[in-house]
């Protein structure tokens, strides 16, 4: 089976900086996109930042700036960034990925379990 395990969540100050990561672990042949989601307390998840197998970035409007997606292939990992947070930026962060896995050969998407950020003002 594949999974996803996020961490480097937790409480920081606003202004401050967090880091987070997700592995992708299991018998797997392939990873095309990696993204980063958020959701806030009644608020519906949105999309962070998201980047290609082959590198090319995208961001919301909202972190443009401030934060940075990377990711390494070999390793299978992807990486958050993120810089200035605002309390704003408060939520639970998820990694999602599409992956082919070796066992099937067709590509699904993978959700972390989640890891809180908390900005304090």
């Amino acid at each position: 089976q594949v999974h996803l395990v996020e961490s480097g969540g937790g409480l920081v100050q606003a202004g401050g900086s967090l880091r987070l990561s997700c592995a992708a672990s299991g018998r797997l042949c392939w990873i095309n996109d990696m993204d980063w989601y958020r959701q806030a307390p009644g608020k519906q998840r949105e999309l962070v930042a998201g980047i290609t197998s082959s590198g090319t970035t995208n961001y919301a409007d909202s972190v443009k700036g401030r934060f940075t997606i990377s990711r390494d292939n070999a390793k299978n990992t992807v990486t958050l960034q993120m810089n200035s947070l605002k309390p704003e930026d408060t939520a639970v962060y998820y990694c999602t990925a599409q992956i082919v896995p070796t066992l099937t050969g067709i590509p699904s998407d993978y959700w972390g379990q989640g890891t809180q950020v908390t900005v304090s003002s």
